[in-house]
């Protein structure tokens, strides 16, 4: 017999009239959407991105606005209960539904589910979401806030006067960040659409996994929220089973729980390690039908003491798999341009780079469902902040209220998702507490504030998702530890900043061992291609007030240039100084990547800050805004390889301190080649290691067989430092038993300021391999960092690469965003680079 479908949902996006009770303005607005994006399509405001218009379009965010529209509802759209689901709301609002106030919103993170039965009528009728001004409404909260609240420096950045974000439930970086712009923007962006239900709705379906050898048993818990009491039909349908109930719900929530076994099951695993299968979990509720893609796999934190102190890694289908990737920020700072087009570009984009984890940072936002759906889909794990960073946040029982409705339906609608590895309580709010006057004048009152937030997290997730780990802060060394995470190096999960910050060579991030280091960086100018999309040629200067809007970090563009004397010449010209930003941004990462990747298993986690940009702008990100590739991308995808091969330099103990850290400018006694397997069998690599003199010339110091265990990392090799002469790099490739190049690496042992680098001639030809093109490289000379560029969006399959004469190197063009281009346009687009032309 079939179910009664007796629900409907009536969609209310559309467009809206965009007005203001204090500017004469009116204007057609879409929504979801937002209001930047309506006055920009209106010609009412110019784009923030460009020059410093940022401070031109300031106002918007400190105008009331209000947003309406009519609907027309039938005689059957109204015939039963009637709920108005207004998810992200954002974020101070009232909504009236002809002309009545039904609700008031203050939590963009949250889903407004309205009860309006009997509110609406048949024929016209009129919705209306009037938004409150958000940076004063968050000001007037912390002025009557019994003790002060500080908010983070990070909103002051580039003079601006800062915004109570902690007194306000929005995307923290709304307000600006050190990488971002302040936009703070008001709409609607999620579902906005009048729900009609017989007797009950939907309210979420959680999944929980139980592994047996050979079957996994699926624990469905569906909550449904009833108008009145009374019998409801509940149908599950998964691996071709179907569950089906009549239910007695009482007024209010209800939990029903069904059980269900999958034989033979095929386990998901995260990319590079396996098959992502996806079983299809469909639940309809009286015609009321929700699907979920789920993914099956047994995921543990495995935190227990061991040699070292605490182990702090990830263990997925019984075996513990190095997490490798980036931190996550919102992909745009207008909302409106978020789409599922622009977010699977910058996920495949991550895989491509061999990425298995991100890091939603929590001073973002909680992305929308096809977000989860696509890392699902990719195999890409989730490290997942809760939305508080940098700063100390209200306890008092309206604030915590609030943020439990947020917390609660936000683990809810997530956690049947394959990808969600990890909760979080925030990002580096433990820290905070030592960075502020209040906080540190006062610290067991912030630490008592800090912990009532903390600790209800927590509780939640113990309640909601007893599955997944809560991890307290990031940094953090654990459970109720409110200690220094930053310098901390032997348990826990490790931000370490002192190559950024405190200026310090790439070097010193071999002088700190993380367990998993979470957050680090270093930054670079974006493209030359992005920089011309808001700076004219007149401001194409690092110092021009242009360059410096478009760098949120003080001091970055100074940062960036100092770093460029220790380790290059100084380029000839700005182009040539964006360029070589980017090569060094790549080998500061690089250097620390590969030797925390070397310490494995003790360091069995490394997520760089960050992978993407929220606007055009100076910052830490592998990808451009818009996801063009940067350099670091590249080496991302080669030091990410699962079979690698790192050169780690050696100290003897004449030439470290005390700590075991080597002295500045002391030269190794030795080069270690450590090899490093991050899959789950063993492999046999053949490895050649060669001193090559940079005006050309090399000889043979090492060719032999390793084996590399599952899972492992060993030294392979090592080469006396004083071996090399004083005009000799090592370039070293490895081949698996079939003879097939695996990878390609080099280690320079001074800086390359020191060499007198050669002008190589560089050739380029392209070819049509299977249908893919493929641009070959050779040279005749050694040329590093050898860069090709077409003006079509896409990337190859390695770039800053070594070219060695004699050799061979093949990129194959992967096009973005569905472009097909023919072998003349980008043999017409081409240009290669490399670092001899740099000065």
């Amino acid at each position: 017999m079939a179910m009664p479908a007796t629900y409907s949902a009536l969609d209310l996006a559309g467009t809206f009239a965009l007005s203001s009770p204090s500017i004469d303005i009116t204007a057609p607005i879409q929504l979801p959407g937002d209001v930047h994006t309506a006055l920009l399509a209106a010609n009412r405001i110019p784009d923030p991105y460009f020059g410093e218009n940022e401070k031109t379009v300031m106002w918007v965010n400190e105008t009331a606005w209000s947003v309406e529209r009519s609907f027309s509802a039938s005689a059957t759209d109204i015939d039963g209960y009637l709920t108005l689901t207004l998810a992200e709301v954002d974020c101070i609002a009232t909504i009236l539904l002809n002309g009545e106030v039904i609700a008031k919103t203050q939590n963009s993170f949250v889903r407004n589910d309205i009860d309006v039965t009997g509110k609406v009528r048949e024929g016209d009728n009129t919705l209306r979401i009037e938004f409150g001004i958000a940076p004063d409404v968050a000001k007037a909260r912390s002025d009557a806030h019994p003790f002060p609240i500080p908010f983070t420096k990070n909103y002051q950045t580039n003079g601006l006067k800062g915004i109570h974000m902690n007194f306000i439930r929005k995307a923290a970086c709304h307000a600006g960040w050190d990488w971002g712009i302040c936009i703070m923007p008001i709409g609607v962006y999620g579902t906005m659409a009048l729900r009609k239900s017989r007797l009950a709705r939907q309210e979420s379906v959680q999944v929980d996994q139980a592994h047996g050898s050979n079957s996994v048993e699926l624990t469905l818990k569906t909550r449904v929220f009833a108008f009145a009491h009374g019998e409801v039909e509940l149908e599950h349908t998964i691996d071709g089973q179907v569950i089906a109930d009549k239910l007695v719900v009482n007024k209010g929530e209800n939990v029903f729980t069904h059980n269900v076994t999958i034989h033979n099951p095929k386990l998901w695993w995260p990319a590079g390690q396996g098959e992502q299968p996806l079983y299809e979990l469909t639940t309809n509720l009286e015609g009321e039908t929700t699907t979920r893609q789920i993914g099956l796999r047994k995921l543990e934190w495995i935190v227990e003491k061991d040699e070292i102190d605490h182990s702090f890694k990830c263990r997925i289908n019984g075996r513990d798999v190095s997490m490798l990737g980036a931190n996550w920020i919102p992909a745009d700072a207008i909302p409106s341009r978020i789409t599922p087009a622009v977010i699977r570009d910058l996920l495949e984009s991550a895989k491509a780079a061999n990425m298995n984890m991100l890091r939603i940072w929590g001073g973002g936002q909680y992305e929308p469902d096809y977000f989860y759906e696509l890392c699902d889909e990719l195999g890409i794990l989730l490290w997942h902040d809760f939305m508080f960073a940098c700063m100390s946040y209200p306890s008092d029982r309206p604030f915590l209220d609030n943020v439990r409705t947020e917390i609660t339906q936000q683990v809810r609608r997530l956690s049947h998702h394959a990808s969600i590895a990890l909760w979080c309580g925030d990002n580096e709010v433990i820290g905070s507490l030592g960075w502020y006057p209040e906080t540190k004048a006062a610290p067991e009152r912030y630490v008592a504030n800090y912990d009532r937030l903390n600790n209800m997290l927590g509780n939640i997730v113990e309640d909601e998702d007893p599955a997944r780990r809560f991890w307290p802060s990031s940094p953090s060394m654990g459970y109720l530890d409110f200690s220094d995470g930053w310098h901390a190096d032997t348990r826990g999960d490790t931000h370490y900043w002192d190559v950024w910050h405190s200026a310090k060579p790439f070097e010193a991030y071999r002088t700190v061992n993380p367990r998993f280091a979470s957050e680090f960086g270093f930054q670079s100018f974006t493209s030359m291609n992005v920089i011309e999309t808001f700076a004219e040629e007149k401001d194409r200067n690092p110092s021009s007030p242009v360059m410096e809007n478009h760098q949120r970090n003080a001091g970055g563009n100074a940062r960036i240039l100092e770093t460029m004397t220790r380790y290059f010449r100084f380029p000839r010209d700005f182009d040539q100084m964006v360029f070589l930003s980017q090569i060094q941004q790549g080998l500061a990462i690089k250097t620390a990547i590969e030797y925390w990747r070397s310490t494995k298993p003790r360091c069995m986690g490394t997520l760089f800050w960050q992978i993407n940009d929220i606007w055009p702008v100076a910052s830490w990100s592998s990808l451009d805004y818009g996801g063009q590739w940067k350099l670091l991308q590249y080496m991302a995808k080669r030091f990410f390889l699962p079979v690698n091969v790192v050169a780690v330099p050696v100290h003897d103990e004449v030439s470290t301190n005390s700590r075991g850290t080597p002295v500045e400018n002391a030269p190794p006694t030795s080069i270690a080649f450590r090899g490093i397997n991050d899959t789950g069998r063993p492999v046999s690599i053949a490895l050649e290691i060669r001193a090559v003199k940079i005006a050309g010339g090399d000889r043979v110091v090492f060719s032999g067989n390793t084996a590399i265990g599952p899972d492992g990392a060993i030294t392979v090799a090592s080469i006396p430092f004083d071996d090399l002469a004083a005009d000799e790099f090592l370039f070293f490739s490895w081949r698996d038993a079939k003879g097939v190049l695996l990878g390609e690496n080099d280690y320079f042992p001074k800086p390359y300021k020191a060499y007198e680098l050669v002008q190589p001639k560089i050739r380029a030809a392209w070819s049509d391999v299977d249908g893919q093109l493929v641009l070959s490289l050779t040279s005749d000379q050694p040329a590093l960092f050898v860069t090709a560029t077409v003006d079509i969006p896409g990337y190859f399959s390695d770039n800053a690469v070594t070219l060695l004469p004699g050799r061979q190197t093949e990129l194959t063009f992967t096009p973005r965003h569905g472009a097909t281009p023919s072998a003349s346009e980008l043999v017409t687009s081409l240009k290669v680079r490399n670092l001899s032309e740099t000065f």
